[in-house]
């Protein structure tokens, strides 16, 4: 038997939750994981607990960003916005003003 694997807060976690998306909420979902710099798990976690998600700034979240605002430039230039875009821009600028420091 194998030795059961625990949280960081020595929590064992063995339930396990799925559910179906489509394709574009999979886009959307996986865009805001990349821009809060948690797991996926945690990210969903504290959606559904409606826990506060705090971005913790890093190279990686940086990365994320930089990303996603060559692929909205890219679009824009291309079409009119999509609801699923303007959703994403005002993640993005949410992150940005919390990552200065500042209120929108």
């Amino acid at each position: 038997m194998s030795a059961k694997n625990l949280d960081n807060k020595g929590r064992f976690r063995g339930k396990i939750i799925s559910f179906r998306m489509s394709s574009e909420e999979s886009n959307l979902l996986d865009t805001k994981v990349k821009l809060s710099g948690l797991t996926k798990q945690d990210y969903i976690i504290k959606k559904l607990t409606d826990s506060a998600v705090m971005v913790q700034p890093n190279p990686r979240v940086y990365k994320s960003l930089k990303v996603q605002l060559e692929s909205v430039l890219t679009e824009l230039k291309e079409k009119e916005p999509s609801d699923e875009l303007l959703e994403i821009i005002k993640l993005i600028t949410t992150t940005l003003y919390g990552m200065k420091g500042e209120d929108e």
